[in-house]
């Protein structure tokens, strides 16, 4: 029997949710750490409580990404699963980290307590191109609590984000929302960057018109963490 308590493995639950470049940032860190890197498909889809998306919605993807790692741990014969909450997330609103509780899942950043702004400095001195990301949830984040989650709604809002991050802008986010039954879109940046967006105001309108959203608009309050918990 093998005894893989020594060594690390990465593992990424690929799903609709994931941004296809938070994927390939995923296996470039995997690569450039020189770790196993195990890519799983997920099957949070599969439960009403999660496309119902209330705001526990982090708790059941979780529970699924946690039994899925449970699986492989058993089987392969790892010791700990650990993630990465760390002590900024402590002061903010985490079911998911009850998911984690609930399945001994390791925080060690967290138990070291060690904040975001610090753990970008640890991977640059290591001279890791992740340093300098700007924070990415996933996509479902993005979906107003209280709408339902699909495959097309995260395929819309990841086109749409594309187009932003193509202009050079790093932090944003396009939050889909609802009036009266009707879906659109609002966009959320820094006030500097609010410009550039109305510069691209013809192609973003075009497109999320084409898939069918209401209006495509800019928040002018600006970027907000949580921002798709707010009514």
């Amino acid at each position: 029997m093998d005894d893989n308590s020594g060594k690390l493995l990465a593992l990424t639950a690929h799903s609709p949710s994931l941004p296809q470049v938070d994927f390939d940032d995923a296996v470039a860190l995997a690569r450039d750490l020189g770790v196993e890197h195990k890519i799983m498909e997920s099957h949070e889809f599969d439960l009403p409580e999660y496309i119902r998306n209330d705001l526990f919605r982090c708790y059941h993807c979780k529970k699924e990404l946690f039994r899925l790692s449970g699986e492989i741990a058993e089987m392969d014969h790892y010791k700990w699963i650990i993630y990465g909450y760390n002590a900024t997330d402590k002061d903010d609103f985490r079911p998911g980290h009850k998911a984690a509780l609930e399945n001994d899942i390791l925080a060690p950043l967290a138990q070291v307590n060690l904040t975001k702004n610090e753990i970008r400095e640890v991977l640059q001195a290591n001279g890791l191109n992740l340093s300098d990301k700007p924070a990415s949830p996933c996509l479902s984040s993005r979906i107003m609590t209280g709408i339902p989650i699909t495959e097309k709604r995260l395929r819309d809002v990841e086109y749409m984000e594309n187009i932003i991050r193509d202009s050079g802008i790093k932090i944003f986010r396009v939050r889909l929302c609802q009036e009266e039954g009707q879906d659109f879109l609002r966009i959320e940046t820094q006030q500097d960057d609010m410009i550039k967006i109305v510069k691209m105001r013809n192609k973003l309108v075009k497109e999320g018109e084409k898939r069918g959203y209401r209006w495509v608009t800019l928040d002018l309050g600006g970027y907000k963490m949580g921002g798709g918990n707010r009514e």
